[in-house]
């Protein structure tokens, strides 16, 4: 069945289980690494959960050499979660609040950590709370919940891809981009560029003019017709940026290591790290609103805006890591920095601004500027940055010992009980309560960490256990299966659901879907498409393409086709090819690789093409070259909202694509011949016959 479904042969398949179950067990480890290529999927978050099932079944978890590594592709897209950019979540991982669910203080604090559970986020009361005095500060007081009426309210999802919707709806007015070209580097660009179209202002604030910065002068739907440069009403504001050897700061990876970055040199000219314009905006903002007497306004107003500055106005980037690391007042009103998370209160006593972070300034001494060479003797490197939470350097390290408290094995000891000293010890920051015996069982109606047993790894989770079988927090069910892409060639041989049936679809005009599994018009797009990244470029190009030494490693936009599917299309080596979807077509130069073997599947010779993404159309670059995201249509993960990039459907010809008009009309005539329709795979059931979608009532009830 694996064989049929993935293509993977059955001797390979063999080896890849044999090679990590022998490398796991007491004296050996084994990690998963992963990158986009899990994630970016319509179930992606259930790939990385049936790996996290593996890893729990093998022993994998809590151990030197375990565990699950996310490969990022940024240096410090961690840092971006941990203190969020995400619509969803606030700073430590607390979930945003939502509208109707969460309307009050209590209602949100029993939905984000019950007082009645056990472990560690039983005391969110005291993360929240502390979050809440770090933004308001005095503003934040026991009679008004802590300003927590101030904090917004979700209403629904609110991600890239649907503000997009929103835009093209004319519902959105402006828009901030900082860091990120959605011309170029989000799924269906197309869709993007038309929906910054539809805005009455947008400020990019970047290195370079990038795409998502001259889209309406010289875009490919300037090209096409599609938009008129002067029938454009958006006012595009570009805001030079500083770079990050212009700028002191952490970074923090994939390891949860928070690292400093000193400032080499002073952005030039107008350039302006994020943390001096947004402190700046802020403050020309509540100067504007100084005497507005509008309830809506005093959350701005009320904000904790008091950084140190330099003698240019500017904060001082030390300072904002001493917030968000937290302090309390001492006796004479002086700023007490915490050293850890389990000092936060929920008295106000306590400010931090993200509770995971607590301690990385304790002592007010900036950890995360720690350089011992080597990270100091210990074999976990301690002495060397700071990693979340309370420095500790593998997560769950309970689990790197019996249930008696003694090590799995010496080679891969990493804390252990000292029976002597009656607490736990090793080479690592115990994750655990570090008086709690092995063997100590705490009443079962006990909460919090006092509830945690001395045998209790995972002191995140409300049991304290390890979840195979996982109640909640997964949106598309407790245990992960399988599902095709939005767009396949194939059927689902294990079920007859096709696709995930919780995913998230934009059933639109402009992001129609190609027919699936032998569907009529499914051999319109036969052909399977991914994207990838090159080690020359980073992701939309905008650090790399205006690099000439970057830009001629990796000059023009190619895609990579096996031998078979070169002499099946007539495609010649460093020649031109078209590939079309059902959203867009676009070309690229033709490399011949065997990297693109074939795949049987279900019986079924199923070719791909490779497309690297970090082109786009315009003309201040030094290499430009069509997007391959325009190819892409939304669908989405519904754990995480991120977008199927990984499998979708196409056709590849020999040749340029079309100019001007005619793109359109070759688009168009695919969609025809295929009958592609709004309506095409965004079916929530695929066959409601064969599902028992409304189970029985009970009998009596």
């Amino acid at each position: 069945m694996v064989r049929d479904v993935c293509g993977i042969s059955a001797d390979d398949f063999a080896y890849l289980a044999r090679t990590i179950t022998e490398n796991s067990g007491r004296d050996r480890t084994t990690c998963f690494a992963y990158a986009l290529g899990w994630t970016q999927h319509s179930l992606g978050a259930q790939f990385i959960r049936g790996a996290a099932i593996l890893q729990l079944l093998l022993g994998n978890v809590g151990r030197p050499g375990s565990g699950i590594m996310a490969l990022r592709g940024h240096a410090s897209i961690q840092g971006s979660t941990d203190i969020p950019t995400l619509f969803n979540l606030l700073p430590g991982y607390l979930p945003m609040p939502s509208a109707g669910s969460h309307d009050t203080l209590a209602a949100y604090l029993h939905a984000v950590g019950s007082k009645a559970q056990k472990g560690f986020w039983a005391d969110a009361d005291a993360y929240v709370i502390s979050l809440l005095k770090a933004w308001w500060g005095d503003a934040a007081r026991a009679d008004n919940d802590w300003a927590y009426d101030y904090q917004p309210r979700l209403t629904g999802a609110h991600g890239t891809y649907q503000t997009v919707t929103a835009m093209l709806a004319d519902q959105v007015e402006g828009y901030f981009l900082l860091g990120q070209n959605p011309a170029v580097g989000s799924a269906n660009g197309r869709q993007q560029r038309l929906g910054m179209a539809h805005l009455k202002w947008l400020v990019v604030r970047d290195l370079n003019l990038i795409e998502s910065a001259t889209w309406w002068k010289d875009g490919p739907e300037i090209a096409s017709g599609e938009l008129r440069t002067g029938d454009i009403a958006t006012e595009v504001f570009f805001l030079p940026a500083a770079s990050h050897a212009e700028k002191a700061g952490t970074f923090t990876q994939t390891q949860r290591l928070l690292q400093w970055r000193h400032k080499a040199i002073d952005p030039p000219g107008d350039c302006q790290s994020d943390l001096d314009f947004f402190y700046l905006l802020g403050q020309r903002i509540r100067e504007k609103l100084a005497d507005s007497t509008d309830e809506r306004d005093r959350p701005l107003l009320d904000l904790t805006w008091d950084y140190p500055t330099d003698e240019h106005g500017n904060p001082g980037p030390e300072a904002v890591l001493a917030e968000i690391n937290g302090y309390r007042r001492s006796d004479s009103g002086a700023r007490e920095p915490l050293s850890s998370y389990t000092e936060l209160r929920a008295d106000g006593s306590t400010t931090a601004g993200c509770w995971i972070y607590t301690g990385v300034y304790a002592d007010g001494i900036n950890h995360a500027a720690d350089r011992v060479p080597r990270g100091g003797p210990g074999p976990n490197q301690s002495e060397w940055g700071w990693a979340w939470p309370a420095n500790r350097r593998i997560l769950y390290n309970r689990a790197s010992a019996d249930p008696d408290g003694k090590p799995w094995s010496e080679r891969k000891k990493c804390v252990w009980w000292d029976e002597e000293r009656r607490q736990w010890v090793g080479d690592d920051v115990p994750d655990i309560v570090l008086d709690r015996a092995p063997g100590s069982r705490p009443d079962p109606d006990v909460g919090g960490p006092d509830g945690l047993a001395g045998d209790d790894p995972f002191i995140m989770q409300s049991d304290g256990k390890g979840w195979l079988f996982s109640p909640r927090g997964m949106v598309d069910g407790p245990l992960p299966t399988h599902y095709e892409p939005q767009e396949s060639p194939v059927a689902n041989l294990l079920y007859p659901q096709q696709q995930n049936p919780a995913r998230v679809t934009f059933p639109r005009t402009d992001n129609l879907s190609a027919p699936s599994a032998g569907a009529p018009g499914s051999d319109v797009y036969p052909y399977v498409f991914t994207t990838y990244r090159l080690t020359e470029h980073h992701t939309a190009g905008g650090m790399s393409r205006w690099l000439p030494y970057l830009a001629e490693l990796q000059p023009e936009m190619f895609c990579e086709v096996s031998p078979e599917l070169a002499a099946e299309r007539g495609l010649e080596p460093y020649g031109w090819a078209t590939i079309i979807s059902p959203r867009s077509a676009i070309e690229a130069r033709v490399l011949v690789t065997d990297r693109m073997t074939p795949l049987v599947i279900a019986g079924r010779t199923v070719h791909q093409i490779g497309l690297p993404y970090h082109w786009g159309v315009g003309k201040d670059a030094i290499v430009s070259g069509d997007g391959a995201n325009d190819l892409l249509g939304v669908t989405l993960d519904p754990n995480v909202q991120i977008q199927e990039s990984k499998a979708a459907c196409c056709d590849v010809r020999a040749g340029r694509r079309p100019r001007g008009a005619d793109l359109l009309h070759l688009v168009a005539d695919y969609q025809e011949r295929s009958g592609a329709t709004v309506a095409t795979d965004n079916a929530r059931i695929t066959d409601p016959a064969r599902e028992v979608v409304d189970p029985p009532s009970r009998k009596g009830k």
